[in-house]
């Protein structure tokens, strides 16, 4: 696997800051960050990066620092928009405010006064479009938006094209959105592990009411984008929209592979105190496949039994599962209830390859249900070689077999379709070619 893979550990929750400072602590070029966000045709902002300790870790802080005409107390409440004069006070970015949050934050607000932008998707789109930025940054932060505004539109009643952003139309939450993409573009991230977001739990007291903690616009993304969340005991809000739509947004899996190297640590700082490490750990990692050597791995198994499919079918559906990646299929003459004689299909795959081929299974079968479990296995170390023969150049699989102490015993299997090709072209039987590759194979080895 080359593709440079990132797994993001939100043990302590997501926001857009803690995000962005992660991969800023990954080495992300922090030039072609500020020249990205300064290409934006907005005023009133500027952006600091600094160190900070979290937990007594050493962490990358990410802010943007807005002037007071754009002063924004509401950040990251994307369910949110109405009344000027009366908000909630949860947000990404605190600028140095002594109130607190949650249950205890009961004072009115009557008396802030801060200017609030209220946007559209199009307007935003277009700001992001006028900037100078990459198409692939351009069309991830499109993308944060686009799963961002759906989210609202479900809490209000609206339209996508209706709905009117009220704090993530404001300029830092466009900033934040902006170098999430920029960043994560920069670093060339290919593919994004996220198995879970951990989020608290209480109540948030806001001009609109009492609201549940996951928010409803982080339970609208976690329901549509069919994100993992748990909720801790720890009280408070963990998972801010925006962190919860940049988590919908940039996964491409949710499954660790079974062994891996780790490349680099990046950590990100929240704001907030509260009783969970308020930091995002992200790790570039290599993770390594069967063919790099490993003893185990997981395999997912899934077994479904069927009484009313023709064998023509069954046959194509064996067909479409190894086409999409399992690594095997097969079929087992079974008894049902009522003495019906039935098939048990069984399919062996990938963990993060199963709910592709339970589609395919439901799709192209009569089964209503599907068993799935997962199973660690234990491994040859392998690899491919080609080998010269007299009857011409074929694929071997070479495995390593423990023997006695730290020895290793070399088995060869030659490959089957690099047979087949040779008894095509060379005119002779599978089971001669087969053979004479064999000997010749175990001749090479006692002459090493």
């Amino acid at each position: 696997m080359n593709k440079r893979t990132l797994y993001l550990e939100c043990n302590s929750g997501l926001s857009g800051d803690m995000f962005t400072a992660a991969l800023l602590d990954l080495g992300a070029d922090e030039a072609v960050l500020r020249k990205a966000l300064a290409s934006l045709p907005l005023d009133g902002f500027d952006i600091k990066i600094s160190r900070v300790k979290k937990s007594g870790l050493d962490a990358c802080d990410f802010d943007v620092v807005l002037d007071a005409a754009h002063e924004n107390h509401d950040h990251d409440m994307a369910y949110l928009y109405g009344d000027d004069h009366a908000h909630c006070h949860m947000h990404e970015h605190h600028h140095d405010h002594d109130h607190t949050h949650g249950d205890a934050h009961d004072h009115a607000h009557g008396d802030h006064h801060h200017h609030h932008e209220h946007r559209g998707l199009e307007e935003i789109l277009d700001i992001l479009s006028r900037a100078d930025l990459t198409p692939r940054a351009r069309e991830l932060a499109e993308r944060i938006f686009t799963i961002l505004g759906r989210a609202e539109a479900k809490a209000h009643g609206a339209t996508l094209e209706t709905v009117h952003f009220h704090e993530v139309g404001a300029v830092d939450s466009i900033v934040d959105i902006t170098a999430a993409a920029v960043c994560l573009d920069n670093l060339g991230i290919e593919e994004v592990i996220l198995p879970i977001l951990y989020e608290g739990t209480g109540t948030i007291r806001c001009a609109h009411g009492v609201l549940p903690i996951p928010v409803p616009a982080v339970v609208n993304i976690a329901a549509a984008e069919h994100l993992n969340l748990h909720i801790t005991t720890a009280r408070g809000e963990y998972v801010t929209p925006t962190g919860a739509a940049i988590a919908a947004a940039i996964r491409t899996s949710e499954t660790l592979p079974a062994a891996f190297t780790v490349e680099k640590i990046g950590l990100g700082a929240g704001k907030r105190e509260q009783e969970l490490p308020g930091f995002v750990r992200a790790m570039l990692i290599h993770p390594h496949s069967a063919a790099d050597g490993d003893a185990q791995d997981t395999i997912c198994k899934l077994e479904t039994n069927i009484d009313d499919c023709t064998g023509e079918a069954l046959g194509y559906v064996m067909e479409r599962l190894m086409a999409a990646g399992a690594r095997d299929v097969y079929y087992t003459p079974v008894y049902m209830k009522k003495n019906r004689p039935a098939y048990l299909l069984a399919v062996l795959c990938l963990p993060e390859d199963a709910a592709a081929m339970e589609q395919i299974i439901f799709s192209e079968t009569t089964t209503i249900g599907i068993r799935r479990v997962k199973m660690e296995r234990c491994v040859l170390k392998r690899r491919l070689r080609t080998v010269q023969t007299s009857l011409g150049s074929v694929q071997v699989k070479e495995c390593e077999v423990p023997a006695k102490g730290d020895a290793v015993h070399i088995r060869c299997y030659p490959e089957y379709e690099s047979v087949r090709q040779l008894c095509r072209e060379q005119g002779c039987n599978y089971q001669d070619a087969y053979r004479t590759i064999l000997k010749e194979l175990d001749t090479k080895e006692m002459e090493n």
